[in-house]
């Protein structure tokens, strides 16, 4: 594995758990401040270099950065040269893209606690494609169904950073709900989000 992500808010937990992975690595940190477009262009630039020592790039908050800078962030960590490692940081994994997260290695620390978990939402992720067709039927408000997606989205990104088994399927379907959360806040139809949300869920 090439990237890492640790997420907490505890600075001091974080700056712990980079020491630890740089020192694991045997690797030469360097600090790199990603946020803009503009950022992960140039950081495209300097990883393209040759490397003949393991080098760790330190990106803190990533999850500050923009929708733009995490996409084009992307190809770094699916195209990595042999000696090249990422260790990204982040207060907030929900600000994050899902495939940035499912490409990488969930690190976790000693304080961060699993959210509570909303007893229908656990149900609704266990039923079949007909049953869950007709569990979104009822909900036709666009604030009640932004909601019920967004508490999918929060369970989705818990059982990421805590399981250690089926990442791609996890991946996946955070992918789904994601994009129905988006489209729902961009005033996509309700009815239409949901059925598809529901049909594309594993």
């Amino acid at each position: 594995m090439h990237a890492f992500l640790i997420v907490n808010k505890d600075k001091k937990i974080l700056e712990e758990e980079v020491i630890k992975i740089t020192s694991r690595l045997k690797a030469i940190p360097i600090k790199y401040n990603l946020s803009k477009i503009e950022d992960t262009r140039y950081l495209s630039t300097l990883t393209s270099l040759k490397l003949k020592n393991a080098t760790a790039y330190i990106l803190r908050n990533i999850d500050n950065a923009t929708p733009e800078a995490q996409s084009a962030f992307l190809k770094n960590l699916e195209e990595p040269q042999e000696h090249l490692y990422y260790i990204l940081t982040a207060e907030n994994i929900s600000a994050l893209l899902p495939t940035i997260v499912s490409r990488c290695q969930i690190i976790k620390t000693k304080n961060e606690k699993r959210k509570t978990k909303n007893e229908s939402t656990l149900r609704f992720i266990k039923l079949t494609v007909g049953e869950k067709l007709a569990y979104i039927d009822k909900i036709k408000d666009r604030e009640e169904a932004k909601n019920f997606v967004e508490d999918l989205v929060s369970l989705l990104h818990s059982d990421l950073i805590e399981t250690s088994k089926n990442h791609q399927q996890i991946a996946k379907n955070l992918e789904v709900t994601s994009v129905a959360f988006n489209n729902l806040k961009a005033n996509g139809n309700v009815s239409l989000q949901l059925a598809n949300m529901a049909i594309n869920l594993d």
